[in-house]
Formats: structure tokens, C-alpha cells, sequence
């Protein structure tokens, strides 16, 4: 039987098409408490802003997102980015945010301030990232869409890329959530189906310093929001389901000018020397639990390199780090790095790979799990 909370959506057509007579919503974006949750709400202003700050500072109450206390609950959301909104259209706006508290001060799940002064520190060298997101999609059940209940599908191999019913589930979810990012201003760069079935990805990039962030962030919360619109789930569970099934990363494309540059391949292995020095300080900055939501996906099976090594090789991707076979064939271009999970922040992947690589930063950590 359909969920009782869900809405028939063709209801809401004709409101949508009201004129607004100058009126424009913009809808506050944020990242909760958790590191990995968005939330939001609408703010009516009189005119579309061009630009973050000509939107208002406002406040949301901290204690319910855990991000502040109850007797001190306010907290401060300051725009930072604006996006198209692909749902009530044009003049209206989504705001990526950044959550400060009541000393209009960062609070602790605000990675983005540290990520934008570390990339400051390194605009002569142009970093540019590219992030390639998966997620599964799942029934509201919780079981992956499109999987039999009780059961599951045929083993992995026929899902990749694939095309056709029984091999595809949810394409239709994939398109809206293209075309959204698109009218949106997102640099999304394409999409697959992944391995295991109900698993999709995207790309976003590339994108130069904190804009892979923003983009990456909104990416995300417009994949909820389409979801929403059809009734369905979508999980950036590292390891959404257990045995013999693909986990979700975040793998990440990085690149600095001189790696870009003829010659660059040696810039790129310079890079790779320092990120194999600092691995278990990636690992633990790589998913929002310090490491043990990758270690359910990192297991050296399903297309991975196993948490406790660091490795890299051409076109490897059983390797912590591939370098792409073009790249390996023309000396220049860019790494990937696989181990950032689906849940990653991509504010603290990217300011990693720039604090190990460019700002050369040293020094590694213990990961015993």
C-alpha cells in the first residue's frame, strides 16, 4: 500500500503558477549538527538578490539541530552562495549558509570557514576538484528501490551504466535531479548508474577552491528535495547494504595549475609522496565519523583499497589513489582520491588534499577501529 505521508503532487501545480508580484522566496540552506544532514526554510525578501550578501543575516533554533543548547539556542545562518531554485523557478533562490552562534562565530560543524582561509592561502595555485558523487536510492522501507522485498536482485555485473527495466531502477528520480542542478547554476558534469542496483552517480566540477563545497552541498540537498517529489529515499550510506554489494564514495579529482601544466605528472607524484605520509589523517577527515563509516566500505573488495594501506597506481582503482590512464599517458592533468565516502564533507576533503599538498602540512595519526 503508498505511504499515507505521501501528497498528490499534480495538487500543487496551480499555486506554483501564481504570480508573486515582486516577492521573492529564498530558501536558507544549512548543514546540521550532524555534519551530514541539511535543513531550511523560507525568508520573503522584496527584490532577487544578485549577490550572499545582499540577503540578511537570520536565525534558526540551534537546540533542535544540535547546535546549540536550549538556553542558548539561537543561532545565526549568513549567506554564502546562491543558487537558481528549480522548484518555485525563477526570480527565487536557494542560499547555501554557514551557521555561526549567538557571537556570530562559526560553530563546530562549520568546516567552511577554515576550508575558505586555507584555500585563500593557495589562489596562486588555482586548485580545482571535481567530486563524483553516489548514492542509492531506497523505497521508504528503507529496502533499496526497485530490489524485491524480502530479497534481492541478481548479482552485480549487469547494473553498471546499464539501460533497460531490470537493470536500471529509478532513472526517472536521475533525470529530475540533472536537470534541477542545471537550470539551478550547479556545475554538475554528468551521471551513471553504479554497480549495485538502485546505485547512481554524479559528478559536480570542476570547480576551483570553496565552490566545490557549495555546489557539492546544494547538489545534495537537491537531490532530497526531488526525492521528496517522488516519494523516495536517497542514502549516502557508505555501505548501504552488507555482503557481496559495492559500497558509495565521494571520490574526488584534485588538481593544482603546475599538475594541470605539460610536465605536471611530476607535480602529481610530488602530491601522492605527501598524501602517502598523511594517510590515517585523511581517513579520519574523509567521513563525518572519523573514519569508521569508511571502514565498512574500504575493505580492499568492491573496487577498494583496504583503510589500513595506502596505495596508488595508473588507471588502479583498487588503489587509495588512481592516477587516470590519460594522465599516466599525456605527463600531466590530475589524481583521484577514492577513499573520501558518499557521506563525506566536501569542505574538509578538499581542505585536506590543499593542507597536505600545497600548504604542505605534516604529520600523521593513529587509526586503530
Amino acid at each position: 500500500m503508498p505511504s499515507k505521508a505521501l501528497l498528490n503532487k499534480a495538487a500543487k501545480t496551480d499555486y506554483m503558477s501564481l504570480e508573486t508580484y515582486g516577492k521573492v522566496q529564498a530558501m536558507y540552506i544549512w548543514i546540521d549538527g550532524s555534519g551530514e544532514n541539511l535543513r531550511c526554510k523560507t525568508k520573503t525578501v522584496d527584490f532577487e538578490p544578485k549577490q550572499p550578501d545582499d540577503l540578511p543575516l537570520w536565525n534558526f533554533d540551534g537546540s533542535s539541530t544540535k547546535q546549540a543548547e536550549g538556553s542558548n539556542s539561537d543561532c545565526y545562518i549568513k549567506p554564502v552562495a546562491l543558487f537558481r531554485d528549480p522548484f518555485r523557478g525563477n526570480p527565487h533562490k536557494l542560499v547555501m549558509c554557514e551557521v555561526l552562534n549567538y557571537k556570530q562565530e562559526p560553530v563546530a560543524t562549520n568546516n567552511r570557514r577554515r576550508c575558505r582561509r586555507s584555500e585563500e592561502q593557495v589562489k596562486e595555485d588555482r586548485p580545482w576538484f571535481g567530486m563524483e558523487q553516489e548514492y542509492t536510492l531506497l523505497d521508504v522501507d528503507g529496502h533499496p528501490f526497485g530490489w524485491p522485498k524480502g530479497g534481492f536482485p541478481g548479482p552485480q555485473g549487469p547494473y553498471y551504466c546499464a539501460v533497460g527495466t531490470g537493470n536500471v531502477y529509478g532513472r526517472d528520480i536521475v533525470e529530475a535531479h540533472y536537470k534541477a542542478c542545471m537550470f539551478s547554476g550547479v556545475k554538475i558534469a554528468g551521471s551513471n548508474a553504479e554497480v549495485m542496483p538502485a546505485q547512481w552517480e554524479y559528478q559536480v566540477g570542476p570547480c576551483e577552491g570553496i565552490d566545490m563545497g557549495d555546489h557539492l552541498w546544494i547538489s545534495r540537498f537537491l537531490l532530497h528535495r526531488v526525492c521528496e517529489d517522488f516519494g523516495i529515499v536517497a542514502s549516502f550510506d557508505p555501505k548501504p547494504m552488507k555482503g557481496d554489494w559495492n559500497g558509495a564514495g565521494c571520490h574526488t579529482n584534485y588538481s593544482t595549475e603546475s599538475m594541470r601544466n605539460a610536465g605536471g605528472i611530476e607535480a602529481i607524484n610530488k602530491a601522492v609522496e605527501k598524501l602517502s605520509k598523511r594517510h590515517f589523517w585523511h581517513i579520519k577527515a574523509y567521513d563525518p565519523q572519523g573514519g569508521k563509516d569508511n571502514l565498512r566500505r574500504l575493505t580492499g573488495l568492491h573496487e577498494t583499497a583496504s583503510i589500513y594501506d595506502f596505495s596508488s597506481g595508473v588507471a588502479n582503482r583498487k588503489a587509495s589513489i588512481r592516477i587516470p590512464r590519460h594522465v599516466g599517458e599525456q605527463k600531466c592533468g590530475y589524481l583521484e582520491d577514492r577513499r573520501p565516502s558518499s557521506n563525506c564533507d566536501p569542505y574538509v576533503v578538499s581542505e585536506a588534499l590543499v593542507r597536505t599538498t600545497i600548504l604542505n602540512e605534516e604529520g600523521d595519526v593513529e587509526f586503530e577501529y
